[in-house]
């Protein structure tokens, strides 16, 4: 059917104007036909389509996860979770997360397909992944439109003004993230906005704060919204109000093996921004007798791995093979910083109580600077073996 319908959109046919939409279509169901004409003839089942479908599978634990924790959250915060069925929790976080995803995908999509048409150049598959990054990072009850705008500037601005797909400085679902953060601060903070309740009042007492958020007032000893302790179990699976895939580590860390074993994920990147992380806050664990009045001073350092975006960070958005370094040891510094910046903004900037945004962000800008430092002292020791052979 498709190689009926491609004279049509070839050169002289009268749809010829849409051939990146039909090329688009096709290289995603179909690994292109053509094989290379110079150089070394190597044809491979892998492309940059099933290069980025590959990491949209790494997603989906944590995606039915999520639609699962909406539907959780929600009943518990109304008192009603030992009065419904698996099928009523499920239904409910479909409801929610469904749409965020709808949107996501049909107006990044709309925009990516505008822009290839315009420039006539095959539609970049990048958005393949943000288009579902997006809407993961975004709490359950996140307006549609704001969502629309946000994605529409991050494909726009994030990725489109640098010439599209590969050329990009940041990270496109993080700019989105961005940009809701800063334009739209109270759908995106705040106690209120990580648990949908769907117009209805919570149970007496109830509050729908993140973990990360209760460390201000509880200290490491925090409770989950019904008053239960919560610690590093309930952080690693994931039943804790938050951002739709963010909460389940375990559902994350099943992505990075999928991401690790295929070799699209770097596992030293992922690897670095954990161990930073975790150096980072045990040293900032020694300053907390000196600094009483700072309770994120207190929290042990396995926990910040566990709650807020940490994981879902270190996995899905400091890997971007685009925006992150490139070099083998440039990855392991890139990631290391991402891991310790990320708990230095936690813990020593208490109103903004996460991190992993915004350190990312500083590191895709410095990723290159880093690259550059790596191949500069890589040709400075060469030099210096090559002299000595000549001496």
């Amino acid at each position: 059917m498709m190689e009926k319908l491609e004279p049509h959109f070839k050169e002289g046919g009268k749809l010829h104007k849409f051939w990146p939409v039909y090329d688009g279509f096709a290289t995603f169901l179909f690994v292109p036909g053509h094989t290379t004409q110079k150089g070394a003839h190597i044809r491979d089942g892998i492309d940059l389509k099933r290069t980025m479908i590959t990491v949209v599978l790494a997603m989906i634990p944590a995606l039915l996860f999520g639609i699962y924790n909406v539907g959780y959250q929600h009943f518990q915060a109304i008192g009603q979770l030992d009065s419904v069925s698996t099928g009523d929790i499920i239904t409910y976080g479909l409801m929610k997360v469904l749409p965020l995803i709808i949107v996501s995908y049909a107006v990044g999509l709309g925009v990516e397909f505008g822009f290839s048409i315009a420039k006539s150049h095959s539609i970049n598959e990048g958005f393949l992944v943000s288009g579902l990054l997006i809407p993961l990072t975004c709490p359950p009850d996140m307006p549609l439109w704001m969502v629309a705008i946000a994605t529409v500037f991050a494909v726009v601005i994030g990725k489109e003004v640098f010439g599209g797909t590969g050329m990009n400085v940041l990270n496109v679902a993080l700019t989105a993230r961005a940009f809701l953060f800063f334009a739209y601060p109270a759908y995106i903070s705040g106690d209120k906005v990580w648990i949908s309740l769907g117009g209805e009042n919570a149970v007496d007492g109830f509050t729908g704060a993140t973990a990360l958020a209760q460390f201000t007032s509880q200290g490491p000893n925090i409770t989950n919204p019904v008053g239960q302790p919560m610690g590093f179990m309930e952080g690693f699976i994931g039943l804790v109000p938050g951002s739709i895939g963010e909460t389940s580590t375990l559902a994350i860390l099943i992505g990075a093996l999928i991401l690790g074993l295929s070799g699209i994920g770097s596992l030293r990147i992922m690897v670095s921004v954990f161990a930073g992380g975790y150096i980072m806050a045990t040293l900032l664990n020694l300053l907390s007798s000196s600094f009483p009045d700072n309770p994120y001073l207190t929290v042990p350092a396995h926990l910040h791995l566990v709650f807020g975006g940490f994981a879902f960070g270190a996995v899905f958005m400091a890997t971007d093979p685009v925006t992150a370094a490139q070099t083998a040891i440039g990855k392991v510094i890139y990631g290391f910083l991402i891991g310790a910046f990320t708990i230095i903004i936690r813990v020593l900037n208490p109103a903004y109580p996460e991190g992993m945004m915004l350190s990312i962000l500083f590191m895709n800008v410095a990723a290159p600077l880093i690259d550059y430092y790596v191949v500069q002292a890589n040709i400075k020791r060469r030099l210096k073996r090559v002299t000595v052979k000549a001496a």
